[in-house]
């Protein structure tokens, strides 16, 4: 019985873990993709340098580190209120 326990036990740690990769790879997309719509639609650059000139101008070391930092935080603030309420 001890070893189903632990095994268990292990099984909800991996899904905790999994599930804050999960929702912090989802809020760097919807970061990168906003950047993305935003070289398109309000600079125009986008459309008249293509799309690859669009994804190079994107991903840069510091809008990397910005996407991290607020991923993370965000999450952070979700598991708060999830304890929360």
């Amino acid at each position: 019985m001890p070893e189903e326990q632990r095994d268990l036990e292990r099984r909800k740690k991996l899904t905790y873990f999994r599930r804050s990769i999960l929702e912090v790879c989802f809020v760097i997309f919807l970061f990168y993709s906003n950047l993305l719509m935003g070289e398109f639609d309000r600079s125009g650059l986008g459309q008249k340098n293509g799309l690859l000139w669009a994804l190079k101008d994107i991903l840069t070391l510091p809008n990397f580190t910005i996407a991290i930092i607020f991923a993370l935080l965000g999450y952070l603030i979700l598991e708060f209120f999830r304890k929360r309420l």
